[in-house]
């Protein structure tokens, strides 16, 4: 039986689980966990889904890497989690943003399928109900940096070779490195409008909406701070947590909005659409940017998704934490 279709959903079905936000490659703030693989978190854990948890031996590597070690196949039949080692840092709470590291394994054949080790960086989560799965959320609530927790999850993928639907599971070794300091909004001192630049009013909560000017969009990449920040300067090369929004030039369309999605985007400078990377560097954390993202430093000729060919994006920024 051929097994790379199965192991790619082991993997996507555990990022499902850990709830993961990124930014993709092409500056649009979602990522895709679409996959073959049925995540059931309906269940509570059985017995045997506990015993077969506490069989699994978390080992820590001299790199620094865990492994986890159990007598495959080893399967469950819901979500569950053990916490191994309880850590001695802060204690997280609802909100905060965590930095996990993560290393996950197919309980069919016990083989290492993914993680964020050989990434050589930790990812962000922000532990909300909404931002992550129950398991997850569950799990982290309570416990403290330096915590480290197995989770084990149960789920469906098509078998290549019959189409048959069949049921499997995954498990995952979790550190908790640390809990991050991430603003909730932009805040510092706020600049003067340029004239001839999108006009940008914002509620309440600090979400935006533009006005754009009936003119001929600018040629050239405009990175323009509304409000400035007093935190570190942004480097090329930095991961970023943000929020922002996005429209169309030519008609003032919005087109994605993480202020819509409730939960702030992360994603690395060196991943994005070039007006992104070259508009947010040398900006300061803390501050808010209005960016105005001619086709070429965009997605030139190419439609994406709602947003059209040769099109100049508008976007506002906020720079909630960079890394």
């Amino acid at each position: 039986m051929k097994t790379t279709r199965k192991t790619a959903a082991v993997a996507l079905a555990a990022v499902a689980l850990l709830g993961l936000t990124a930014c993709s490659s092409d500056g649009d703030a979602e990522t895709d966990t679409s996959t073959d693989a049925t995540v059931d978190a309906t269940a509570a854990p059985t017995e045997e889904d506990i015993a077969a948890l506490d069989s699994i031996e978390w080992v820590d590597g001299e790199d620094g890497v865990p492994t986890l070690e159990f007598e495959a196949p080893l399967m469950v039949s819901t979500t569950v989690s053990r916490v191994v080692t309880e850590g001695d840092g802060e204690t997280i709470e609802d909100g905060d943003y965590v930095s996990l590291n993560y290393v996950g394994y197919a309980g069919d054949t016990g083989e290492e399928s993914y993680g964020t080790y050989s990434a050589g960086a930790p990812q962000s989560y922000q532990i909300t109900e909404a931002a992550v799965a129950p398991v997850l959320y569950d799990a982290l609530i309570g416990q403290t940096v330096g915590s480290q927790i197995i989770l084990g999850e149960s789920f469906e993928v098509t078998n290549e070779e019959t189409g048959e639907p069949e049921t499997t599971s995954g498990f995952t070794a979790v550190t908790v490195e640390a809990i991050e300091e991430v603003l909730d909004r932009a805040e510092g001192t706020a600049v003067d409008p340029v004239e001839g630049l999108p006009v940008v009013t914002l509620d309440d909560d600090g979400k935006p909406s533009v006005e754009i000017p009936d003119a001929d969009a600018p040629t050239e990449l405009v990175s323009q701070p509304l409000i400035e920040g007093e935190g570190a300067v942004v480097e090329a090369d930095d991961t970023l947590i943000v929020n922002y929004s996005g429209w169309l030039w030519s008609n003032g369309e919005q087109f994605d909005s993480s202020w819509e999605r409730g939960t702030p985007a992360e994603f690395g400078l060196t991943q994005v659409i070039e007006g992104w990377t070259e508009g947010l560097a040398g900006q300061t954390v803390g501050s808010q940017v209005l960016l105005v993202v001619p086709p070429e430093m965009g997605y030139g000729d190419q439609d994406s998704e709602s947003i059209p060919a040769g099109s100049t994006l508008v976007f506002v920024v906020d720079i909630l934490a960079a890394k």
